[in-house]
């Protein structure tokens, strides 16, 4: 994500070289490649090497924040089958008492926005930033506020936190998780099938990222918006489910799926993500430029250190002058 100024390039000789950068606030140094320089066998041999110095620092720096993620999208899937259970199962008391399948859905859907709220307010969501998702990961890798190896990171633990979270929830809930009623709370297309699905999660990660971007860079909105995040949870699952079974997260999918071994049309959460969420910053971007793009945690609210390439500081300074503006 670093390129070589004017000044640099114009003493830089085409020998084979690997310079040593300084790379984002907090970060471990990483390898930039010079363009020009030789693709010999020790110099390709020299890129590997320092590839995996990267990924090597990263992972001894950051490690705290990959737990984190993990843990957080565990808590949330764990989370989503306990309210799944209680909710979707005919034995459970609460369907006996409430037999309309609408309320049970509104009702889910506040017990999963509550649940994202805590996280994203919690000590390790205020660390992390609470990105719990790789669409949102690599939407602020694109928007460079996130280094390549933590991105490769972040992912891999959203994934593997995701699917813990679900395992977990199997072995002390057992055969309740198992139901089909519950099956591992699977996102599965409703009856309209694939395409309207496609549409609704794109529709929906537009708006999510939009309003995620919004709020976050705003200095006086950004308090709220892990708040504004989970209304939208809360709308999604109450209104939107029957259509697409309400994904929006690759992980979350890949953590019901692999144990139900249940792959319905997978294609479309593991694609219309990750796009609605590109394309809502590539709107923002050319509304607001890459200079209103101040972190990627969705809660900075606090004293936990920040491993992104963070202006957080900057925005706090705006904050007087935003106020007045809507005071007025």
């Amino acid at each position: 994500m670093h390129t070589l100024t004017k000044s640099e390039d114009a003493v830089m000789e085409p020998a084979p070289a690997v310079r040593r950068t300084e790379n984002l606030r907090g970060a471990p140094p990483t390898s930039a490649v010079v363009p020009g320089a030789s693709s010999s066998p020790s110099a390709n041999k020299a890129r590997r090497g320092s590839a995996r110095t990267g990924s090597t620092a990263a992972l001894r720096a950051h490690w705290p924040e990959y737990l984190m993620e993990a843990a957080g999208l565990g808590l949330f899937m764990f989370s989503a089958c306990a309210f799944g259970a209680l909710l979707l199962l005919p034995a459970s008391p609460v369907v006996k008492a409430i037999a309309t399948p609408t309320i049970r859905r509104v009702m889910f859907g506040f017990a999963m926005a509550g649940t994202l709220i805590a996280i994203i307010y919690s000590p390790i969501g205020a660390q992390s930033g609470a990105h719990l998702n790789p669409s949102v990961t690599l939407t602020f890798f694109r928007l460079k506020k996130i280094r390549g190896w933590d991105a490769v990171f972040y992912i891999a633990s959203q994934f593997l936190g995701g699917l813990a979270g679900v395992l977990i929830a199997v072995l002390i809930f057992g055969d309740w998780i198992r139901h089909p009623a519950v099956h591992y709370v699977v996102t599965v297309p409703g009856p309209d099938g694939p395409w309207p699905a496609f549409m609704a999660e794109f529709v929906m990660a537009v708006i999510t990222m939009t309003v995620v971007l919004r709020s976050s860079n705003h200095p006086v909105w950004s308090r709220y918006t892990g708040l504004l995040a989970g209304a939208l949870v809360a709308a999604y699952i109450s209104f939107e489910a029957p259509i697409s079974g309400f994904s929006l997260n690759p992980a979350r999918t890949t953590a019901s799926a692999a144990p139900a071994m249940l792959w319905t049309a997978a294609w479309i959460y593991f694609t219309a993500p990750p796009l609605g969420m590109l394309v809502a910053a590539e709107a923002y971007l050319v509304g607001k430029g890459h200079d209103n793009v101040f972190c990627a945690k969705l809660h900075h609210h606090n004293n936990k250190r920040c491993i992104f390439n963070c202006r957080f500081g900057e925005m706090q300074a705006q904050g007087p002058q935003a106020k007045s503006a809507i005071t007025n």
